[in-house]
Parts: C-alpha cells; structure tokens; sequence
C-alpha cells in the first residue's frame, strides 16, 4: 500500500452503487489498494468487499436476491418496520449465503470512515467499519434511508443514512489529509438534485420524533448540488479524479439483467481511468 494518503470516495444510491462495485472490482482487478476509504449508504456498504477483495461478490448478492422478498419487501415493514430485511441482508447473507471474508477485511491496514446522520443533532458523524460488528450496524445505520428503515441505535444513539448530512463526503477525506481523492458518483455528469414530493412529505413526518432532520430533508437537494459544484472544481484543479455512470441508474432498479449490465458500465468506466489513478500512488 501506498504511504501517500490518496481517499476513495464513495456516494450511495441504494442499488445505484452497483456502478460503484464495477468500479472497485476494476481495482482489484488492477491491485490498486486505497489507504483511506469513507463513502455512506450502498457506496461504503459497497466497498467493504473491495477491501475483503472478493470480486464480484455485491453483483451475486443483488443477482441472487434483489427480487427476493426477504431482502425488500412490505412484509419486512411489518415485521421490522423496515422495507429491507434488516437481519437478512446485514446477517444471514453475508454470514451464511454470500460469505464474507472477515479476517482479509480485518487485516486492511488503512481507515474506512463510514458516513452517518445523527438524527438528534441533524449533523454527520463517522464510525468506524474495521470496528463494525458482524451484523454491520455501521452500515445498517449508513444506508437507514427514513422511511425504508427505522433509526439505528448505536451506543444509546439514533442514526439515519449518511447521505442525508453529507451525501459525497470528500470533505471528511480532506480533512483527515488525503493529499489526493478518486471520488466514485452513481449519476451522471450535470445531474441537478430536487426536491421530491416524496422527502418533503417525510420532512413533515420525521420532523415529530426527530426535529433536525426536517431541515436537513428539506435542504438535502441544496446540499447535493453545492456539493457537486465543489466536486468539479476539485476535478479541474486536479485535487481528484472523478468517475462516473454516463447514464442515468435507477435507485430502486428491479431488473437483474439492467444490474448486470450497470455493473459492467462501471468496470468498464473504471478501466479508462486505471492508468491515470495508478500514477497516483
């Protein structure tokens, strides 16, 4: 590994960050090893199999289980009151049917941040994955979408996705002295975010149990699109190489055949890009 401090970072999206695994199984593939990786939602949730260097390993999660309705489905919201099978998808696959490779993760000598909203104070905050359990609350309270999953208490504290706070958090790989960044988006160039029917009218819901987050759902477009203005201007500065789809992905993507192909799209993306971070390290 590299001793130049070089962050990979990475944007969520829910099954839009298939993309990003393309991306990354273009890495290994490459043996290109980043010392530092943050990123929220499907894209750090994404990237733990990179760092256990299992190629290949989220496209047979999703092609195996995304129309399966143990992994999303209302019956899950019943049980749960989460449309994601918590205990299925942050247990039983990767413990039972898509192994996960714990003690090549353990031995990752680098950091990973993963992005989390606290849902009290409305402000991001970044845990630890090499510290996660094997039930990846972490990452359960990273991709917490409100909504699609109830808050993830962790430590006596509530947690939303980190998207919400920080949907790209380049900032933190910044901070924490990366001298350059790979930043890995699941839309493609000149996307201008919203705001949805959908999140203001969960702004009004959430905003009884947790006050803070109604702002924040309502500006959450606002953040996204400053965010991408200071994306680019770290792109034309050469500050960081950005990669993205050239295609509009779907979040909620139920065709395998379309994952299948959106995961290609990002390997074969990434592999233009191979000799230009390489000179990185």
């Amino acid at each position: 590994m590299s001793n130049k401090k070089i962050g990979l970072v990475l944007e969520g999206g829910t099954f839009r960050g298939i993309f990003s695994a393309g991306v990354m199984d273009a890495f290994l593939m490459r043996g290109i090893e980043f010392p530092y990786i943050t990123g929220v939602s499907a894209g750090i949730s994404n990237a733990v199999s990179y760092v256990s260097k299992q190629p290949g390993r989220n496209l047979e999660l999703l092609e195996r289980f995304r129309n399966d309705k143990r992994y999303l489905g209302f019956e899950n919201f019943i049980k749960n009151g989460a449309y994601f099978g918590l205990d299925f998808v942050y247990n039983e696959i990767p413990n039972i049917h898509v192994p996960f490779d714990y003690n090549t993760f353990r031995q990752y000598k680098g950091e990973i941040k993963v992005g989390v909203t606290n849902a009290e104070t409305g402000k991001e905050e970044f845990l630890n994955a090499l510290k996660d359990t094997e039930k990846w609350e972490y990452l359960r309270a990273s991709c917490a979408i409100p909504g699609y999953f109830p808050a993830i208490k962790i430590d006596g504290k509530s947690f939303y996705d980190g998207g919400l706070a920080s949907p790209v958090t380049y900032a933190k790989a910044l901070k924490d002295g990366c001298e350059k960044l790979v930043i890995i988006l699941t839309r493609p160039k000149g996307f201008v975010r919203k705001l949805s029917k959908s999140t203001a009218a969960m702004s009004q819901i959430i905003k009884f149990r947790y006050p803070k987050l109604e702002m924040l759902l309502l500006a959450r477009h606002k953040i996204y699109n400053a965010q991408m203005a200071r994306i680019s201007e770290l792109e034309k500065s050469g500050k960081a190489i950005v990669i993205r789809p050239l295609y509009t992905l779907e979040s909620f993507e139920k065709d395998v055949t379309r994952i299948r192909e959106n995961y290609r799209h990002g390997f074969d993306v990434a592999e233009s890009y191979l000799p230009q971070i390489e000179e990185l390290f």
